[in-house]
């Protein structure tokens, strides 16, 4: 799983041990822009090849789906129309939690799936209260309500599938009822021991069983953001430098100052360049980390030139990118993408997280 700032979360899967032992429990921890990530855990009716390769095709179609930048509500809805347009005769029962990791917002969606389950610092164990929409893949305009949640730091977040609290002796609501009070007793200070204790003894299962475990911590030392729209004008690319001077002055960056204005002056000509609409930039110093941002129209990703000549005069700009920077990528968004490159700072005082502000 993704590390993820001001948290730590671990998951737990088992397969049935009567039958194929495959079944369709899924789960996913998904790392999204501005300190944000999304948890899902999901449930295709069945033990079967079947259900295990629907489980698949939805997993990677919700990622997708989150990746491009939608709100939980409408990645469960695109989810559920492309299950329905497959034409199976399974459904699926799914949760959705988009978490800001820096604020302590939640929300949630879910689609015929059990609630999740909250435990506060001092023991107390709640369900959730989402509103539930039904399963994936019954109808195509079925609706799923959002339900907001504030999360302080101490706080332990609990997704589960149905096989860890139903069976034909056990009815769901009791079961909810017992995990809740092993939550409560679980310690959080240690997730993946806690996951352990929540698995309980089950030797002998007739359902798939999958969790996923949040301690959200909060984050001591916010990230400051600063972010400017790009005009399309002769000199673009001066005035992109410009404000990320600035900036980076504002943030006490300066030792580094000229690898990121090389990776924003390369990202800022290649989204002028070669795309049509909107340019933004985007800086975001985090830590030890300065990430430089660049969104434009275009969904079509960068491509990395293979191979270059010494009289070529263009078609260095990503190869600049990645020696600059840490680490450097393309994710789709919505309406278009955004290239992304960090460039690693030696240590240094934290900055106010407002500094730098909208421009």
């Amino acid at each position: 799983l993704p590390a993820l700032p001001g948290g730590v979360v671990v998951a737990r899967y088992l397969p049935a041990t009567a039958g194929l032992e495959v079944g369709g429990d899924w789960y996913d921890v998904i790392r999204l822009p501005s300190g944000r990530a999304a948890l899902v855990i999901g449930d295709v009716q069945g033990h079967s090849a079947g259900a295990a390769t629907i489980m698949g095709q939805m997993r990677t179609a919700i990622r997708a789906y989150a990746a491009e930048g939608h709100p939980p509500d409408v990645v469960v809805s695109h989810a559920n129309r492309l299950l329905v347009d497959m034409e199976t005769d399974l459904f699926a029962t799914c949760c959705y939690a988009e978490l800001d990791m820096e604020e302590g917002n939640a929300w949630f969606v879910r689609a015929g799936h059990p609630p999740p389950l909250l435990r506060h610092p001092d023991g107390r164990t709640e369900q959730i209260p989402v509103e539930g929409g039904p399963p994936l893949g019954v109808t195509p305009d079925a609706e799923f309500v959002l339900t907001p949640l504030g999360l302080d730091p101490g706080d332990a977040l609990m997704l589960l599938t149905d096989g860890l609290v139903e069976t034909s002796e056990l009815p769901l609501e009791e079961g909810m009822r017992r995990m809740g009070e092993l939550l409560s007793r679980a310690d959080p200070a240690n997730p993946a021991r806690a996951a352990d204790e929540l698995l309980g003894d089950l030797d002998r299962r007739r359902d798939d069983v999958a969790l996923l475990l949040l301690r959200y911590d909060g984050m001591r030392v916010k990230p400051a953001r600063a972010s400017s729209t790009v005009w399309r004008l002769p000199d673009a690319v001066m005035h992109a430098r410009r404000f990320t001077l600035r900036t980076l002055r504002s943030w006490g960056v300066e030792e580094e100052a000229d690898e990121v204005l090389l990776v924003v002056s390369e990202l800022v000509t290649n989204a002028v360049v070669h795309t049509q609409g909107p340019v933004n930039l985007d800086l975001t110093l985090a830590g030890d980390r300065l990430r430089v941002a660049v969104s434009d129209a275009s969904p079509r990703s960068p491509a990395k030139p293979t191979s270059l000549d010494w009289e070529a005069t263009g078609g260095r700009g990503l190869l600049l990118v990645e020696a600059m920077s840490a680490s450097w990528g393309s994710v789709p968004i919505s309406g278009g993408k955004q290239v992304w490159g960090e460039v690693a700072l030696s240590p240094r005082e934290p900055v106010a997280s407002d500094a730098g502000g909208a421009a």
